[in-house]
C-alpha cells in the first residue's frame, strides 16, 4: 500500500537533542547540560504563574503586545520591532522560513549552536559551517564564504559551546562586509552574563540598519526555559516578514505572564548575573589548577577539555559517563566537533564542588 512521502531531504535531518535530565540509579541528580539558570526563575515570575493558572481557558495574546513593550522599556526599543517566539530557537527558525529556501545557504560557524543548520535544512537550504579560530568566530572566514546564494548568516555571541564572544568592532565590520540581502542573525542569549566593556548585543546594529537581528531569551538568565519564551529585535521590515510566518498565539499565557514579571525583577537578574561570575570564575580556576584545559567564557558555562590528560583519562566521553554515574549530567560535544570536550553549566556552589570534586578523582583514578 502507498503511505505519504516526505519531501526530499527531510529523512537526513537529524533532529535536535537536548542535555540530559535523567540519571538512574543516581540519589542525587546535579543537572549542568543544559545552560539552564543556577538560582531558578524569579519569585515574582512564579508567583505571577500561580496567580494566572485560572486564565488557561483564554487564548493568549496573540502578539504578546503587553510583553513587547515591557521589552521595550526595559531596553529603550521600539516595541513594534519585537517579535517574540516559542523560545528564541523559534524565532531562528522564522527566520530561515522568512528569508531561505532551496538553493540557498545559510552560514554558521563551525561550533555555533546546533539549531543553525537545523533551520536551514527545514527549509531545503544548505547549511555551511565557517571555520573558527581558537574556538572563536572568524569574521574574515565568514565573508570569504559569502557568495550569490548566501540568505543568512547566524551567529552567536557570546557562543554556545564555546563560551567566546566577538567585541562589538568585529559585529561592525562583519555586517559592513556583508551584501545588504543577507540578514545577520545575532543570537545573543547569553548576553544579560556578558560584564565586559567592548561587548554589546547588537541593538544598536539592529536599530540603525535593515538586514541585522539580534535574539534574546528568558530561558538562560531569567530561568524560564520550561515555558519556552524568546524574542527579536529588528527592522520594521524585517519583523514583518516574520510575523507574516509566525504562527498564530504561539507564545503561551503562561509565558508571557512570567516574562512580564521576570522583566519587573531585575534585581534577581543582577544577583543570577553575580553568582554565575563568581562560580564560573572559581570553577575555572579550579579545573585549571587540576590540570585541564578551560578555555575563557564571558556565559554561564565553561568548556572543558580533556585533550592534555594521560591515558584514560583524556577520553572526554569516558569522564562523562563517570560524572553521570555519580549524578553529575554535563553536556557532551562530539556533535560539536569537539570530541576532547565536556561543557559544564554553572549551577550552585555546592554543585560546582561537587563537580571539581569529581574531576579530581577522575584525573587521579590510576590507569587500567
Amino acid at each position: 500500500m502507498s503511505k505519504p512521502t516526505p519531501r526530499p531531504g527531510l529523512l537526513g535531518i537529524t533532529p535536535y537533542v537536548g542535555g540530559e535530565a535523567q540519571a538512574p540509579g543516581a540519589v542525587r541528580v546535579i543537572r549542568l547540560a543544559s545552560n539552564e539558570s543556577a538560582l531558578g526563575p524569579s519569585p515574582a515570575a512564579l508567583a505571577a504563574v500561580r496567580d494566572a493558572v485560572g486564565g488557561m481557558s483564554r487564548y493568549p495574546d496573540g502578539g504578546s503586545s503587553t510583553l513587547c513593550a515591557a521589552l521595550g522599556r526595559l531596553h529603550g526599543l521600539e516595541p513594534g520591532r519585537i517579535v517574540c517566539g516559542n523560545g528564541s530557537d523559534e524565532v531562528l527558525s522564522l527566520v530561515a522560513l522568512a528569508f531561505a529556501g532551496p538553493g540557498d545557504e545559510v552560514l554558521y560557524t563551525e561550533h555555533g549552536f546546533l539549531c543553525y543548520p537545523l533551520a536551514a535544512r527545514h527549509v531545503g537550504a544548505t547549511p555551511i559551517a565557517v571555520t573558527e579560530q581558537d574556538l572563536r568566530a572568524d569574521v574574515d572566514a565568514l565573508l570569504a564564504r559569502v557568495t550569490s546564494r548566501t540568505k543568512v548568516v547566524y551567529l552567536a555571541n557570546p557562543n554556545n559551546p564555546t563560551g567566546t564572544y566577538l567585541p562589538t568592532s568585529e559585529i561592525e565590520r562583519l555586517h559592513a562586509g556583508l551584501p545588504g540581502n543577507v540578514v545577520l542573525v545575532i543570537d545573543a542569549a547569553y548576553a544579560e552574563f556578558v560584564t565586559t566593556p567592548d561587548y554589546d548585543s547588537g541593538f544598536a546594529l539592529a536599530e540603525r540598519t535593515e538586514n541585522v537581528l539580534v535574539t534574546r531569551t528568558f530561558s538562560k538568565i531569567y530561568g524560564l526555559g520550561g515555558l519556552r519564551l524568546g524574542w527579536g529585535y529588528g527592522a520594521a521590515g524585517l519583523i514583518d516578514c516574520l510575523h507574516r510566518v509566525r504562527p498564530p498565539f504561539n507564545v503561551n499565557l503562561m509565558a508571557q505572564v512570567a516574562g512580564l514579571a521576570a522583566i519587573d525583577d531585575q534585581a534577581f537578574v543582577t544577583a543570577n548575573r553575580d553568582h554565575t561570575t563568581t562560580w564560573r570564575r572559581w570553577l575555572t580556576e579550579r579545573l585549571r589548577a587540576l590540570g585541564y584545559t578551560v578555555p575563557e567564557s564571558v556565559a554561564n558555562f565553561v568548556l572543558v577539555s580533556f585533550a592534555g590528560l594521560a591515558g584514560d583519562r583524556a577520553d572526554a566521553e569516558a569522564a562523562r559517563l563517570y560524572l553521570k554515574a555519580r549524578g553529575i549530567l554535563v553536556r557532551q560535544m562530539g556533535v560539536y566537533g569537539l570530541p576532547d570536550y565536556l561543557r559544564i553549566t554553572i549551577g550552585r556552589g555546592d554543585e560546582m564542588e561537587e563537580v571539581v570534586a569529581a574531576l579530581a578523582a577522575w584525573r587521579d583514578q590510576a590507569v587500567d
